[in-house]
């Protein structure tokens, strides 16, 4: 899953990947029921509310607890325990077929929306069909496209369904999903053995949407799901904020996890970085019931951590992504200038504005967190001489290179300059600044095309506006590289924005990530994903920046706050507002 670029002061400017399995601070008091509690975060509005488009973890994380529920999902708990299956509208983890072929799921008694209507399996199977519409429903996991038994177009990738919408190849999607004659049981028919499947039915693209999408179809449900969770839209303006108010029809009785603590739940958008940090710090406004969606402003960073009064309010750790910055390669189509950007970034200078080490992460090496591999993951080699404050010597070497290999990109990239695409944050242009300075120690003129943090993906997605390099962050949607590797840098993998594709040496690395996928041997299956990721850095299709770790505030007033270890955002089901 994606990383919210609006809460990575530091990362949306860096580079992507994995999973975390470490506790952290906080209070854990959750006795406390009422109450509003206040998001405050920099950001205009969230990226994606439509389920079927959400696949930033602290956006799913908040709309899987607030509103919208799934099959299954990951416990509310802290450390290891939130990375545990529970579940959620079925009424088990699933059964799968002997051969691990089909996989169903039996809905719990009293389910509905917030209207009140019924969830049934036809719901659950609309939702997903939903995400086949990719020209509409985009943004969004692609699994179900991946894993559901329906033929391809000849390239391999494109589903011949094309969703709900245009009627193409229904016949083949109802065949796919099969819903019992009650309509309690839903039936997903695989096109190969997965025997984690009921993983991928934790992401809310496996979430129910009512069949007339509540009246607002298509692109403009994103602005006005429906709930099925406890809390519903009471308002939700762009660029000012969102409150949600207790979902009368909501059965805490057919909800084995969800508390729903406080009365009412307010994010406001739009917010100054410092200033945000700092009414949360002193409580000031509404500071005292607030809590930050965004990381701290590095600025402050020492002074909260140094702080006795912060002590019970902040919470440091690793979170379960690597931050990288995508090559577009149909754009970059040079390996040697690929390479020497890499080699020119001072990583360190980057690392060292959002607090160094301690608060920053460790430097990555690829795109997979070795947590998601076996323990005989070897890391990525070839590399040992870029530095950490970078190599200009080998940089400039490999834009010596460049000049006879690819002439004319040398020519646009040292004249006419290559393009960045960032997040645009006070902290990103700080960082932007860096990375200029590298590239032209080397010789390379960078341009940076600054985007509004809350549709930043929505451009970076979209290949008619994605320039030469766009900065990212990626978290295993479990645990499993499958969830890495083809998201990241395969075709209609969902997150492709290398768009490697364009590069000579893809089709054998694609026909590689078929045979891995199809291995059932987990221990052999994680030699194939090392392999591939050592494969996309021989590429040099992504730059990585860091294992990164991500710093919470709240309010004195806030409760029970603690790290999601599968989402790397606070566990949003425990948070309280204290009377006090």
């Amino acid at each position: 899953m994606a990383r919210r670029t609006s809460g990575l002061k530091l990362g949306a400017a860096l580079a992507a990947v994995a999973l975390v399995v470490t506790a952290c601070g906080g209070s854990s008091d959750d006795s406390g029921k009422g109450g509003t509690l206040t998001f405050l975060t920099n950001a205009e509005y969230f990226n994606h509310m439509d389920p079927q488009r959400n696949y930033t973890g602290q956006d799913l994380a908040f709309a899987g607890t607030y509103m919208h529920r799934t099959l299954t999902a990951y416990a509310p708990a802290a450390g290891a325990a939130g990375t545990e299956l529970v579940a959620d509208l079925a009424t088990d983890l699933g059964t799968p077929s002997a051969d691990l072929t089909d996989w169903s799921f039996t809905l719990r008694d009293g389910v509905s929306f917030e209207d009140g209507t019924p969830i049934t399996c036809e719901e659950v199977k609309y939702g997903v069909s939903r995400t086949f519409a990719q020209d509409i429903i985009n943004g969004g996991p692609a699994f179900a496209i991946s894993f559901l038994d329906i033929p391809f177009e000849e390239d391999g990738y494109t589903s011949q369904y094309k969703g709900p919408y245009s009627g193409a190849g229904q016949d083949l999607f109802d065949a796919a999903v099969e819903c019992s004659a009650d309509a309690k049981t839903i039936t997903f028919h695989l096109n190969a053995p997965l025997s984690d499947f009921n993983y991928t039915t934790t992401l809310l693209a496996f979430s129910p949407v009512p069949l007339d999408e509540g009246g607002n179809v298509g692109e403009a449900y994103d602005m006005a799901t429906v709930s099925s969770g406890p809390y519903k839209i009471e308002t939700y303006t762009k660029g000012s904020k969102m409150v949600l108010v207790r979902n009368e029809n909501w059965s805490a009785d057919s909800d084995p996890f969800r508390k729903a603590l406080p009365d009412s739940v307010v994010v406001k958008f739009a917010q100054a970085e410092k200033v945000l940090d700092e009414t949360i710090i002193n409580g000031t406004s509404d500071g005292k019931t607030a809590i930050s969606l965004d990381g701290v402003f590095p600025e402050l960073l020492q002074s909260v951590f140094d702080s006795a009064d912060m002590e019970s309010r902040r919470l440091n750790d690793f979170d379960p992504y690597v931050t990288y910055s995508a090559f577009n390669v149909s754009k970059m189509t040079c390996l040697p200038i690929r390479q020497a950007v890499f080699y020119a970034l001072d990583r360190e200078a980057t690392r060292a504005l959002g607090g160094g080490p301690v608060f920053g992460g460790e430097f990555a090496d690829g795109a997979i967190k070795p947590s998601v591999l076996p323990t005989d993951y070897k890391t990525v080699t070839g590399y040992e001489d870029a530095l950490p404050a970078g190599n200009i010597e080998k940089a400039t070497a490999l834009m010596e290179q460049a000049k006879t290999e690819c002439p004319d990109e040398y020519t646009r990239a040292t004249t006419v300059g290559i393009t960045a695409d960032r997040a645009d944050s006070e902290t990103s242009r700080s960082v932007g600044t860096i990375w200029v300075d590298s590239m032209a120690k080397a010789g390379i003129k960078l341009n940076i095309n600054w985007i509004d943090p809350a549709g930043y993906y929505s451009v970076v997605m979209n290949p008619e506006e994605q320039n030469d390099i766009s900065g990212a962050g990626w978290a295993a949607d479990w645990l499993n590289a499958s969830t890495v590797i083809p998201p990241l840098f395969i075709k209609n993998g969902g997150f492709n924005l290398s768009q490697t594709e364009a590069d000579p040496n893809y089709a054998a690395f694609a026909d590689a990530v078929k045979e891995a996928k199809a291995n059932t041997d987990r221990a052999a299956q994680g030699a194939q994903w090392a392999a591939l990721n050592q494969t996309v850095m021989d590429n040099m299709w992504i730059l990585p920046g860091v294992f990164s770790k991500q710093q919470f505030i709240w309010g004195s007033s806030v409760k029970g706050v603690y790290l999601w270890a599968p989402f790397g955002t606070v566990g949003f089901n425990d948070i309280s507002v204290s009377a006090s």
